[in-house]
């Protein structure tokens, strides 16, 4: 038998998809599965970018540049001059195979081998898949329920910066708790890593998704990060376009930019059809992205009222993104999940959600949550609601809680 390396033992399991294999022998037995786990939507991607492919007229599919092809990186940097941005060109961005390459290039570039990360949790738990790779250290700042998974005190992270903290990773709004950060809370971040020359690197994929009138505040905002900030982007939630794996880094220092170059050009390129499809998918004139944010509103308010009426659920009601984390009166979410799978059914229906364990440092502190993504329609939600609501009861009788 060959030797696996000490980083693959130690790769965690994505507590996403490591309950596949459950939900797909449910599957086998005829049982109809309500995928709450992922943020997969359900929303059409916009006609632009699928006729912008079938309408391809290459004769070679060549490698793309490994900085992005211009005429995207252009389309990109009309889309941030919409947002107020307009000092920044096509330089300040590196286009990448999704917004995971995008974090693995800024923690490869800022950090070496035992240099820690701090992150408030829980955080999307990708985060510890990409810092294990390079031997990052995660330093969790937690976050509770009760405020609805508010930024910890900015004392709390001071508390936490040592000689090797290379690097605040945030998600706004997040996932998986769907929290919008305020500019309050945005500035003290970074005053925080002014103070302490630490880079800010702000996952903002979500940003389209905010609800009840309220607007992301991106950290590009905060022209005292100039040589201090990474962003984070990707078309996938944007547009719904999760198989075309195109994102972005994107930042203003020319340091950080052309180190991260050096590994935007080891990996030779970014997916050209993922390009063509993304820079054509900008061409909407925002009456797409208008009339998603409606439906996810409405599908948050349908799923986050019916959980909270059920006895015991605790439920916040996020302000962005398209996730919850829900509190069950359960003895252990992980156990719960793959019953519902392995055991439970609902006239031959049942639901698979994702254990928030795996979206804290300390997986204790998520023993009782769950992640649930409303990426399905009204109706299905309200069956999914039904079946936990359900499930709950028989589990409860069966282990006598």
């Amino acid at each position: 038998m060959p030797n696996i390396s000490n980083r693959a033992q130690h790769m965690p399991p994505s507590p996403v998809r490591k309950l596949v294999p459950f939900a797909l022998k449910a599957k086998q037995k005829g049982i109809k599965v309500y995928h709450l786990n992922i943020g997969q939507p359900d929303i059409e991607t916009p006609e632009t970018a699928l006729n912008a492919l079938k309408n391809i007229d290459l004769k070679v599919l060549e490698y793309a540049l490994s900085e992005g092809n211009l005429e995207y990186r252009k389309a990109l940097t009309e889309y941030y001059h919409s947002l107020g941005f307009e000092d920044l060109t096509t330089d300040n961005f590196i286009v990448t195979n999704g917004g995971s390459e995008a974090l693995n290039f800024a923690i490869s570039t800022l950090c070496d081998d035992g240099d820690e990360v701090i992150i408030p949790e829980p955080y999307y738990a990708n985060y510890n898949g990409f810092t294990s790779t390079f031997n990052v250290h995660v330093v969790a700042v937690p976050s509770t329920i009760d405020t609805g998974f508010a930024l910890p005190p900015i004392e709390e992270f001071e508390k936490k910066i040592t000689k090797k903290t290379r690097a605040i990773v945030i998600c706004n709004p997040g996932n998986p708790t769907g929290y919008l950060y305020t500019r309050e809370e945005l500035q003290k971040l970074a005053d925080i890593a002014v103070k302490h020359d630490i880079v800010i690197i702000s996952d903002e994929v979500y940003r389209e998704y905010v609800y009840d009138g309220k607007q992301q505040i991106s950290m590009l905002a905060f022209p005292e990060l100039a040589e201090n900030c990474i962003i984070i982007d990707s078309e996938s939630k944007r547009y719904s376009m999760c198989g075309v794996r195109i994102g972005c880094m994107i930042t203003r220092s020319k340091v950080i930019h052309d180190a991260a170059m050096l590994f935007a050009q080891a990996r030779l390129s970014p997916v050209l059809l993922g390009q063509i499809a993304a820079t054509a998918a900008h061409q909407n004139d925002g009456a797409y992205i208008r009339a998603v944010r409606e439906e996810y509103t409405h599908r948050r308010n349908v799923l986050v009222d019916l959980l909270n009426a059920i006895p015991g659920v605790i439920c916040p009601k996020p302000k962005g993104a398209f996730y919850c984390v829900a509190e069950l009166p359960v003895d252990d979410t992980e156990k719960f999940a793959q019953w519902l799978l392995e055991t439970y059914s609902n006239h031959n229906e049942t639901i698979m959600v994702a254990p928030a364990g795996g979206f804290y440092s300390n997986p204790e502190l998520g023993k009782k949550q769950v992640r649930i993504a409303y990426v399905l329609k009204e109706e299905d939600l309200r069956r999914s609601a039904a079946i936990l609501k359900d499930a709950l009861e028989k589990y409860k009788l069966e282990f006598n809680l």
